[in-house]
């Protein structure tokens, strides 16, 4: 596994629910088309997995 993950958020949590806005934000997004990085761990592995369809990753 790669150190670090970059991560960005390519659709809109308009229409999404409750709980895949809150693993967004818990992800530290808040806008379209903002990366942040992460750590790569099984925790945030989960969170990406939970919210695929709305996230583009790579691995840094």
């Amino acid at each position: 596994m790669a150190n670090k993950l970059a991560i960005t958020l390519t659709r809109s949590v308009i229409g999404r629910s409750k709980d895949q806005r809150a693993t967004v934000q818990a992800l530290g997004l808040r806008k379209t088309n903002q990366t942040v990085e992460q750590q790569d761990n099984e925790a945030i592995r989960g969170m990406i997995n939970k919210v695929s369809h709305l996230l583009s990753v790579k691995e840094i």
